[in-house]
């Protein structure tokens, strides 16, 4: 009875997963709607990024910041911190180095941002894989349960198997609904940020 109750919660996940996915993007598994990059006039108000694009990681200060920043082991309090004790020793070249910074996070939080969808989306493929074989293995093991004569050795080593798919397929779930908030976490932190540059440039 347990590996019935198992195996049709794992189909059930997989099922409503698939319904709450966007047909625009069909293996986005969260709840959140999918926005595949960060728009600039979202999270920056200040002065066009234009003249300094790229130009960020020609500045090993500028570029050893940003990975600081960028970093999620970095807390948003200690990352703004760090912004505003980095603008106040600009002196003259706050206005560049305040644009330079924050080209470079965007550059390096959309980056990332990007990797964790796409890492959702795989783990999204293989679980609507891996829901496609419990299906397979529970009609396998209804047959075999229904046999005459009853392998029952065959009928345990299918159930331990499918026991098991199972319990992978339910770790993973829980695992991309946490990770499904790390988009939102990173959207927040280049937000937050790009407000204390913009505050320090004024």
């Amino acid at each position: 009875m347990k590996v019935w109750i198992l195996a049709a919660m794992a189909i059930a996940l997989s099922g409503a997963a698939a319904r709450a996915a966007d047909p625009r993007y069909p293996d986005w598994p969260c709840t959140q709607a999918k926005v595949p990059e960060i728009s600039l006039a979202a999270v920056w108000a200040g002065p066009a990024l234009d003249d300094v694009q790229n130009k960020w990681k020609d500045d090993a200060k500028i570029s050893a910041l940003v990975a600081k920043l960028s970093a999620r082991k970095t807390s948003l309090d200690e990352a703004e911190k760090s912004v505003k004790e980095f603008l106040a020793a600009s002196a003259s070249d706050k206005s560049a180095n305040a644009k330079l910074l924050f080209a470079g996070l965007f550059d390096t939080l959309n980056a990332q941002r990007s990797q964790v969808m796409n890492g959702l989306e795989r783990v999204s493929r293989k679980q609507r894989e891996a829901a496609d074989k419990i299906r397979e293995e529970v009609l396998a093991l209804q047959a075999l349960q229904g046999a005459t004569p009853r392998d029952e050795a065959k009928v345990e080593a299918l159930s331990n198997d499918l026991i098991w798919k199972t319990r992978i397929f339910e770790d993973r779930h829980k695992v991309v609904r946490f990770v499904c908030e790390v988009p939102t976490t990173i959207d927040r932190r280049l937000f937050g940020l790009g407000r204390v540059i913009q505050q320090e440039m004024e």
